[in-house]
């Protein structure tokens, strides 16, 4: 069947104004999935490949040929820029059927909600927070909002997958579906899919819909990657003596230079970070007598700040550069930018390839620029902190991209007890008093809750009765108490993803500073140039009491700094082993690998992942992610700790810890790995009386949910024990996956 022709004509018009010689690969596998099955579809193709206009297309034909007498669309996206974005698109394309194209989020105009509540139809665009908000809000006006509702489109559905954000997204999904009575179709799209199989089954899960991944031919993908390193003092790596340069930092002094002229993109994996780096340039052109060629984006701006530099860089006449974090990493359509910046790395290949998107469109090889920072080593110290984490990860993950195609797949494993809790508070603000019995029937056999049991959701209910979170009425049914409006009531119930909250830092009466998540007590932070240990948390009031320590060995203060898989691990590990050139690398980059590899090779690190540091002192790299680095650490701690005489065990997670220990290494591979062969529990693997707060609601969760959801659903317990139980006396460290 020739796609375009069964087009509806006000489509075709579009492509013959638009001077559209052909359709793409992905239009025409769109269209085939769309006109000839009736199942859900995964579309995944490169940024800027046109897989909004594949999928809408063909959605649009149908709903032009046989009009919806609801809400014909339902489109969820990420972020309201995306949404905003997508909005001018749509509307260009649907003006000429008389398709309305509606926006529902904070920012957008009331006349417009106010108008499709009267008049139901076209296309809803709406982020989850927001069709949370329309859920509870709307519940009554659901059935005449969406009875006859024929597709769901989710954007980005990547950034979806591996989290309560993404649940979220589908458990409303399957509530909105139930109480319409619709069944509409699901279309995923996405530029970076690590694994599609498992992606289809999330996009599909309650649909009662298989879902297809319609495949081919694409044009090859063209980079131009260049990654340089930078201390932040004189000399840089390769050079003899401190160079002749001002006292400016030489890598945002690099990135100054480099911009000049040009439209570019400055990714930063925090909006700290974000805001300090904007500053330094906006500095540099005041220096320079310059006129401020700097803008920031990042989702504590307001409105208007976001919405001027997504103008500003839909501008091809302009040459003004946005220090961003991930919010201009989705695709937005920012014009013909040149060049992307990421300092340091990111924390996934995912994340990489997405912002190497944001580049290179309108025929443009896509073009990132990585600036590596490092502070110069003292000379007393110890050997991990010599190796350059950050330039290893960059590499990781350029190469286990064009290696292997490697992407982060969905995490499917989770204990989502926090979602649980706001599903459950918002059914009930949704729809008033009902039996324990009927709630439990709407909440438990949502998909993303198949691993939570009945006596589990029984326990959450006892205690929410008990913290009057929700309350009983004379009738024996359930209502939202007092305690429980306070947080539904909020605007910000709307949102599962966990905003950024600080702790105040206390020791006696002196007022240290502030950090995010504390670690629990008797574990150690650092701040104010000195090294703390935690005495106790106050969550409510949001304080850290501390006392002052000897020492000035690394402290961890804060939490992990991503979920970065094993495999980026396992692959730094194989740059350190291997001997390979990579042609990205710039001068400075180069000479700093080369240090670091003589530095693997002379340590012994190849062959082993414990390193004899001196005395009593150790160094592990056990090469793991997040979450399985996690749990070695814990397992270290509560498990091993008195077979091997350790003390003083302080992370940098997830790339190595260091301890003192009686034992020697034979010893500590022997321990460890039969420790790991017993019937140990990852329950275990908590403190005693510990709450481990993870997730934005785990707060108003009885303590055993919060710690059975955080020892099964977040410590990667399996991974962790199949690391180390390939560690024996006998036999030096080696793993497949390793191998060059």
């Amino acid at each position: 069947m020739d796609i375009y022709t069964r087009y509806s004509p006000f489509i075709q018009d579009f492509i013959y104004r638009n001077q559209w010689q052909t359709l793409r690969g992905v239009q025409n596998a769109a269209g085939d999935a769309i006109f000839n099955t009736d199942l859900n579809v995964l579309l995944t193709a490169s940024t800027a490949s046109g897989k909004t206009e594949a999928a809408f297309f063909p959605i649009l034909t149908l709903l032009d040929e046989r009009p919806s007498a609801t809400v014909g669309v339902l489109y969820i996206a990420p972020l309201k820029a995306l949404i905003n974005d997508q909005y001018d698109r749509l509307s260009a394309i649907c003006e000429e059927a008389n398709i309305t194209v509606t926006r529902w989020h904070g920012d957008a105009p009331e006349s417009q909600k106010r108008k499709l509540l009267k008049h139901p139809s076209g296309i809803l665009q709406i982020t989850p927070e927001s069709l949370e908000a329309l859920m509870i809000r709307k519940h009554g006006e659901i059935p005449s909002l969406f009875h006859d509702l024929r597709f769901i489109v989710v954007d980005e559905i990547h950034s979806l997958l591996r989290g309560d954000r993404g649940m979220q997204t589908f458990c409303l999904i399957e509530r909105l579906c139930r109480l319409a009575d619709c069944n509409p179709r699901r279309v995923g799209l996405s530029a970076t899919i690590g694994s599609p199989q498992l992606a289809g089954r999330f996009l599909a899960a309650g649909s009662g819909r298989e879902t297809i991944i319609p495949r081919f031919e694409s044009k090859k993908d063209i980079w131009r990657l260049s990654m340089e390193h930078f201390y932040t003092t004189p000399p840089q790596s390769g050079e003899d003596a401190p160079s002749a340069t001002s006292a400016a930092d030489p890598a945002l002094t690099y990135i100054y230079e480099h911009t000049q002229g040009h439209k570019c993109l400055i990714f930063t994996n925090s909006r700290e970070e974000c805001e300090a780096v904007c500053q330094v340039l906006r500095q540099y052109c005041e220096a320079n007598h310059e006129k401020d060629r700097f803008l920031i984006h990042h989702g504590n701006l307001s409105a208007s700040y976001r919405e001027s530099a997504e103008e500003e860089m839909k501008d091809d006449d302009s040459f003004m550069s946005v220090c961003a974090t991930a919010t201009l990493e989705l695709g937005i359509d920012i014009g013909r930018l040149e060049r992307a910046f990421h300092i340091d790395a990111p924390f996934t290949v995912s994340g990489f390839l997405q912002r190497l998107g944001r580049t290179g469109r309108r025929g443009q090889p896509s073009e990132m620029w990585f600036v590596m920072r490092e502070e110069h080593a003292e000379s007393r110290a110890m050997l991990p902190e010599t190796i350059p984490w950050y330039m290893l990860q960059g590499i990781a993950l350029v190469q286990l991209y064009t290696e292997e195609r490697f992407v982060e797949p969905p995490r499917t494993d989770r204990m989502p007890f926090s979602l649980l809790y706001h599903q459950t508070m918002s059914t009930l603000a949704a729809s008033g008093e009902m039996t324990a019995r009927q709630l439990a029937s709407l909440v438990l056999p949502l998909s993303c809750f198949r691993r939570i049991t009945q006596d589990d959701y029984k326990t959450l209910l006892q205690h929410l009765l008990k913290t009057g979170h929700i309350v009983r009425t004379e009738n024996n049914g359930l209502i939202i108490g007092l305690e429980g409006e306070r947080v539904v009531n909020n605007y910000k119930f709307f949102a599962v993803f966990q905003e950024n909250i600080e702790y105040s830092v206390k020791a006696d009466s002196q007022e240290l500073g502030t950090i995010v998540k504390p670690p629990p007590a008797g574990e150690k932070i650092a701040i104010a140039g000195r090294v703390w240990v935690v005495d106790e948390i106050d969550h409510q009031r949001r304080i850290v009491y501390c006392t002052l320590v000897k020492g000035n060995i690394p402290a961890y203060f804060g939490d992990c700094p991503g979920d970065i898989h094993t495999r980026i691990l396992e692959r730094m590990h194989g740059v350190l082993k291997e001997s390979k050139t990579y042609p990205y690398l710039k001068p400075h980059a180069v000479s700093r690998l080369a240090e670091a590899r003589h530095s693997f090779e002379m340590s012994g690190m190849k062959d082993h992942p414990l390193i004899h540091l001196g005395g009593k002192m150790w160094a592990l790299f056990p090469w793991l992610g997040t979450y399985a680095f996690l749990a070695l650490e814990r397992f270290l701690k509560l498990i091993c700790a008195k077979r091997l005489g350790l003390k003083g065990l302080n992370s940098s997670r997830p790339y190595f810890m260091q301890f003192t220990m009686q034992v020697g290494e034979s010893e500590f591979y022997d321990i460890v790995s039969q420790e790991s062969r017993q019937d140990h529990s990852p329950m275990e693997l908590l403190y005693p009386d510990e709450n481990p707060i993870f997730e934005k609601y785990d707060e108003y969760l009885p303590p055993s949910l919060v710690r059975k959801g955080f020892a099964f659903g977040v410590l990667d317990f399996d991974g962790m024990k199949e690391r180390v139980q390939g560690w024996t006396g006998a036999t030096i460290y080696h793993s497949k996956s390793l191998m060059p």
